[in-house]
């Protein structure tokens, strides 16, 4: 078992590739970062930034006849991408679990909620595969669903889409992972049901101390629920630093864009703001950083590929007793900008 300080996951590199007729399309590059046993981390980013396919790489569900991953995905100190699949199924859900975004295209519409949830647990206990039941059971009333005897036998249909969200939870909590992925957990839910599967997804983490891992483009999930906050783009992990920081001072001026585009951000009747132009096409990413074609502050240096900089944060001030996080930025002009953040120092 990993230690308080040593990671739980570990990305060294990883970098996606999909095969196609005319040629290989690299989607992600370079992704590196880690997740430490309890922490929560968020992963935020444009849609076409590349933030599922990293969660469906950590676990081995891209479809292998037309992707390839390089670098290692270590998880407990095993290397998840060279680990042959009857050992990375033994992984799925017991290790690792996930929460998708759509719950009515990932539960099966032919068996009831209550077998589906069982599954899990039998496929990875089958000693005990008598517990199922009982093991379902507690995962539904664990997520908070009513009559929980009654709604075992109910199929996803029959559920409202809170009801069906809280469904993929137990799913995911049923066999005690060490890690959830959760894949943009609130998506097409109202603003009270949200609220309430972050709520429920926080308090597990806490009582189970379960790492999460949650990839999402809303920023305020991020804000209230996570420790560290990862930005990608184009593909690319651009800036990796504690929230308090991205929120007072951001380094990477696509950070700084979309805490900058927040509705809440602007003052009454003004404008919106918006960060021109759109996520470049895998096809056709730009060369140097592949921000610079939307970046207000590109210079020369910019044409030339970024490396990951670690730069301090120890004058930042502070608005939580959390510890800070060594930040690391993409961006080779981050230590002489100063880019607005979402909330006053």
């Amino acid at each position: 078992m990993a230690g308080a300080n040593t990671p739980l996951l570990a990305l060294r590199d990883v970098s996606v590739r999909f095969r196609t007729a005319r040629s290989d399309i690299q989607v992600t590059r370079g992704v590196s970062f880690e997740v430490l046993p309890g922490e929560r981390v968020g992963l935020v980013g444009e849609s076409g930034c590349g933030k599922s396919v990293t969660g469906l790489a950590i676990l081995r569900l891209l479809p292998p006849d037309i992707s390839h991953i390089d670098g290692r995905i270590e998880f407990e100190g095993t290397d998840l991408a060279s680990l042959p699949e009857p050992r990375m199924r033994k992984v799925r859900g017991r290790g690792i679990s996930m929460i998708f975004q759509e719950p009515m295209s990932a539960l099966d519409p032919v068996f009831t909620v209550g077998d589906q949830i069982a599954e899990a647990w039998i496929a990875h206990f089958p000693e005990r595969a008598d517990e199922g039941r009982e093991r379902a059971l507690q995962a539904l009333a664990q997520v908070g669903i009513p009559l929980p005897a009654r709604r075992y036998s109910e199929y996803p249909h029959q559920l409202s889409g809170g009801m069906r969200q809280r469904v993929m939870i137990a799913m995911a909590i049923v066999c005690e992972p060490r890690l959830i992925i959760a894949d943009e957990p609130t998506t097409a839910l109202d603003v009270t049901v949200q609220a309430q599967i972050m709520a429920l997804l926080s308090s597990l983490g806490d009582r189970l101390g379960t790492a999460m891992l949650f990839i999402t483009h809303d920023l305020g999930v991020v804000a209230e629920s996570c420790s560290r906050m990862l930005t990608m783009y184009a593909g690319e992990v651009v800036e990796d630093c504690g929230v308090d920081s991205a929120l007072l001072r951001p380094r990477h001026p696509y950070t700084s864009g979309l805490l900058q585009s927040l509705p809440g951000h602007a003052e009454p009747h003004s404008r919106l703001v918006s960060i021109p132009g759109r996520v470049p096409s895998p096809r056709e990413m730009p060369a140097g950083c592949r921000f610079r074609p939307r970046c207000a502050f590109a210079e020369a240096p910019c044409e030339a590929e970024q490396a990951l900089l670690l730069v301090t944060d120890e004058t930042m001030p502070r608005i939580s007793p959390m510890p800070l996080v060594p930040r690391q930025v993409r961006c080779v002009r981050a230590p002489s900008l100063e880019l607005p953040g979402t909330v006053a120092a």
